[in-house]
């Protein structure tokens, strides 16, 4: 693991005070990194690499604490937590950073944020990369109530629920605001609909690993958009894939292919 962190700073958006980081190279081209449910930016993109990866790679690599997350505010409201409102978390910092079109990078509910930061404000977005959700972005990834109970369980012993443990269990190593994140699971699982998805013509690359149980096909969702394609990460599961040599590799090759085009 690799604790050489960011600095982190602040800004306010929708009365929260949120934590990001403005690290790499500040004159290369601007990527967003939006983690996933129960993470942070540090465990989702500092420690498996990304931001060293993307900064070698000239890029000026920004990574925001979703609310209820890491240095970020943790309102209990699970209406505060709708996926539309994380988004305009993140356009809002790019507003606060004076960037007026960024290429987004999201895992798992980061990529379903990224979406509907996509849909409400396609001008400011150049490309979209999603990791760990395929077609679940509009089928839906399962039942998540037992995630939201187990969260908030006296304690891991009481939890029988699989899924439930494991994600209890990632919660507690990350020191988390646990009633936050069941707030937040309740309120960020709205799904995208097909037909939104087709209008989404900036270039995509969806990765999600062959043994990723919750993500559902990328195959299926880059079927549904103009000018998406799909990667299968090998042998990985959701919670592996997001540091994978091959994902990072093939996002790399995708940035280079979207500043040609």
């Amino acid at each position: 693991m690799n604790l050489n962190t960011p600095e982190f700073s602040r800004f306010r958006h929708d009365e929260l005070e949120l934590a990001f980081f403005d690290a790499g190279n500040p004159s290369g081209p601007p990527v967003l990194l939006i983690h996933g449910f129960a993470s942070t930016a540090n465990v989702n993109w500092v420690y498996p690499g990304w931001l060293k990866v993307l900064g070698d790679a000239g890029y000026r690599v920004i990574g925001i604490d979703n609310r209820g997350h890491g240095g970020s505010d943790k309102p209990r409201d699970f209406e505060a937590y709708r996926p539309w409102k994380m988004a305009a978390d993140a356009i809002a910092l790019l507003d606060h950073l004076g960037i007026s079109e960024a290429n987004l990078m999201g895992y798992s509910m980061g990529a379903r944020i990224s979406v509907f930061a996509v849909l409400s404000r396609p001008d400011r977005v150049r490309s979209l990369v999603l990791g760990g959700l395929g077609i679940g972005m509009t089928d839906g990834v399962g039942d998540w109530d037992p995630i939201a109970d187990a969260l908030i369980a006296p304690s891991l012993a009481d939890v029988t629920h699989e899924r439930g443990r494991m994600f209890r269990m990632f919660a507690e190593q990350t020191k988390s605001d646990r009633e936050a994140l069941s707030a937040c699971i309740r309120g960020s699982r709205d799904l995208v609909s097909r037909t939104d998805m087709g209008t989404i013509d900036i270039p995509t690359l969806i990765g999600v690993g062959t043994k990723d149980d919750i993500a559902g096909s990328a195959q299926e969702l880059a079927a549904l958009m103009p000018n998406a394609k799909a990667l299968d990460i090998p042998g990985r599961d959701h919670m592996l894939a997001v540091g994978d040599r091959v994902f990072k590799q093939a996002v790399l090759d995708f940035y280079a292919d979207v500043a040609a085009g």
